[in-house]
């Protein structure tokens, strides 16, 4: 995940998220490899602006909010200047509306159709835009961005490996295995799904499976932040 920044003092590149989950996976497991969430950050410093172009979401200071609206409401005026359809021109004046009010397009509350009509033109804050006030740390502006764009974590532990893995909330258990390796996807069969909390009282995911404590699912089944996934699969 790329996190674009403006007007704050971050170093550049990929930091690692400090988990507290995986950490506790860690100290429990004892895995042989660990694998953290790494976030990369990128600093907006060209006149193009082209680095916001490529990042997954930004995080700027609150009163700095115009410097990027400013630049949308150049995008949205150009596009409407060329603008013929009737339905398109309304929407692109609505948006500009917001942006005027000094709301970033991401809040404006458009949906997913009226979105697809905006991005049209381009415009930077229909990203997650991350607005903060005062210096924060890394670790805290990963999890607010984490938060804002929808994501969330799932973790494979053993004693081979604790991994931390990222998805859209709402995902469900194949696009999960997916995730972890093409053919658990494609040969899914059953997965077995344990509570984060439920897995730190087992000694280890056979010991939830003996005791009930780890769940059979389908392929339909819509993982929850932090639990703790094994796939079933055949290929």
């Amino acid at each position: 995940m790329k996190i674009g920044f403006i007007g704050i003092e971050l170093e550049e590149g990929k930091v690692k998220f400090n988990d507290k989950n995986l950490n506790a996976l860690e100290k429990k497991d004892k895995p042989k490899k660990v694998t953290p969430f790494f976030a990369e950050f990128v600093q907006d410093k060209s006149d193009l602006h082209e680095e916001l172009a490529q990042v997954d979401a930004i995080i700027i200071p609150q009163e700095s909010i115009l410097d990027l609206l400013i630049l949308d409401i150049e995008k949205l005026e150009i596009r409407l200047e060329r603008a013929e359809n009737e339905v398109e021109k309304k929407l692109l004046q609505a948006a500009l509306d917001k942006l005027e009010e000094e709301i970033p397009l991401c809040d404006a509350g458009f949906n997913p159709e009226d979105e697809t009509i905006i991005l049209s033109a381009a415009p930077f804050s229909l990203k997650p835009v991350i607005q903060i006030n005062g210096d924060e740390n890394s670790d805290d502006l990963i999890d607010q961005v984490l938060q804002k764009t929808g994501y969330m974590f799932f973790y494979t532990t053993g004693p081979s490996e604790s991994h931390a893995w990222l998805v859209k909330k709402g995902s469900d258990i194949i696009t999960c295995a997916a995730k972890i390796h093409s053919d658990l996807a494609r040969g899914f069969i059953k997965g077995d799904v344990v509570d984060f909390d439920d897995y730190l009282k087992c000694h280890n995911f056979n010991e939830c499976k003996s005791k009930g404590i780890a769940r059979v699912v389908d392929r339909d089944y819509v993982v929850q932040a932090n639990e703790i996934i094994e796939i079933r699969f055949n290929v």
